[in-house]
């Protein structure tokens, strides 16, 4: 404690600190690659207290030394700003860290084969309720054989394995995200991005384009260079000749759009999520496994909203649209865990928790290593209403979050 006269609450104390450091909404929020609606939102209690990352960047810049002072009667555990480890994760870590020496001795799974397998494990991914479980079984060995396909293949078949082989990175950084291996993750993205440039294909590149820009957006760090790049990626499609095409370049504007969206600026946001909306009206379908079509785009603006923290906007999105067309447990789970997210920001907790309840019934998977769900649950738990307070701690108990009976 500073004094006997610094308030309690981490949003009381974190306008005291930033007051006593005569530093206004806006700056903080830019120093902290946000906006100044998000610092505006963590001081109203609108939107949750941070993750550790952030709690330490604003730590340093108010010039706060404890962090138990910035954060205060609310108590960091593990439990609650922690993240889950899944229990194959050492193992496939140790997998996807390694650097195996591949000779020609050994037979390369044909590029066709490859590519019919990495389809299916897609699937898999998209459509089992326990996806990491069920991803984790296949990926060590899907990783062996697009390594030593995309070494030992020559020619097209070579690019053709390069491609398959930034796709399963692309698996493997999915299986980490939410995970505390933020290593591995920025390491996935970073190889997925090589073989994509290895592969020479405009299509693989912007995919990779696609989970650079998630992973940084996550950790709310370099901003420019990810919308620059997802920038970069549209320059190498042609999105009037090919709906392959089109679906890349419209996930390239969403991806601008999210990030806008994390920093604020809600016009260019806007305008970009405008610009992904018509290129999914102009596709037959979706994307056969990044998904994108009208569907998606749809429910990206629930999150763009709840990233600018407009409720109400962010929750109109949420009543006019359906996730039963989402090809994906996966993304179905996701979206409604957004949906809810929507709700907690206009402090509608009963909604917020009924909802959180459905997308544990669609995957399970995807709502416990969730850091929105685990920080909400862990609040609503403690302060709700009788009737959310016992549904929050019912649902908390089931994904072995550790609250008070």
């Amino acid at each position: 404690m500073a004094d006997g006269n610094t308030p309690m609450g981490f949003k009381e104390r974190l306008r005291y600190y930033r007051d006593r450091a005569g530093m206004s909404r806006r700056v903080l929020g830019e120093l902290c690659g946000r906006s100044e609606e998000w610092v505006k939102a963590l001081e109203t209690g609108k939107i949750l207290m941070p993750r550790m990352l952030m709690l330490v960047r604003l730590a340093e810049l108010l010039d706060v030394e404890n962090l138990a002072e910035l954060t205060g009667e609310q108590k960091l555990t593990a439990a609650t700003y922690g993240k889950r480890q899944h229990e194959q994760a050492e193992r496939i870590g140790h997998v996807l860290a390694s650097h195996p020496i591949i000779f020609g001795d050994r037979e390369p799974v044909p590029a066709d084969a490859l590519a019919a397998t990495v389809a299916q494990a897609w699937m898999v991914w998209h459509g089992s309720p326990q996806h990491r479980t069920a991803i984790a079984a296949i990926l060590p060995r899907l990783l062996e054989d697009a390594r030593t396909s995309a070494k030992l293949l020559e020619g097209r078949d070579r690019r053709r394995a390069l491609a398959s082989l930034a796709q399963v990175y692309h698996l493997a950084q999915l299986y980490f995200s939410f995970q505390p291996m933020h290593d591995l993750v920025m390491l996935t993205g970073d190889r997925a991005m090589h073989a994509a440039q290895d592969a020479d294909d405009p299509h693989a590149m912007a995919a990779a384009a696609w989970y650079v820009n998630h992973v940084f957006r996550d950790a709310a760090i370099n901003a420019e260079a990810r919308i620059e790049l997802a920038h970069q990626a549209t320059k190498l499609l042609r999105p009037e000749n090919s709906d392959t095409d089109r679906s890349l370049w419209g996930l390239m504007h969403l991806a601008i759009a999210l990030s806008h969206a994390k920093t604020g600026r809600r016009g260019d946001a806007e305008r970009h999520w405008d610009l992904a909306h018509d290129a999914a009206q102009r596709i037959d379908g979706h994307h056969p496994w990044l998904l994108f079509g009208q569907p998606m785009v749809d429910a990206y603006a629930i999150t763009m909203y709840a990233d600018l923290t407009i409720a109400s906007e962010a929750v109109r999105q949420a009543e006019r649209i359906a996730l039963a067309p989402l090809p994906s447990a996966t993304r179905r789970s996701f979206h409604t865990i957004e949906i809810a997210r929507a709700y907690h920001l206009q402090n509608q907790p009963v909604a917020a928790v009924h909802l959180l309840n459905k997308a544990h019934e669609i995957a399970p998977d995807t709502i416990a290593y969730n850091l929105f769900t685990r920080s909400a649950l862990m609040e609503l738990s403690a302060t709700g209403g009788a009737t959310v307070r016992d549904d929050a701690r019912d649902l908390a108990h089931r994904l072995q979050l550790p609250v008070a009976s």
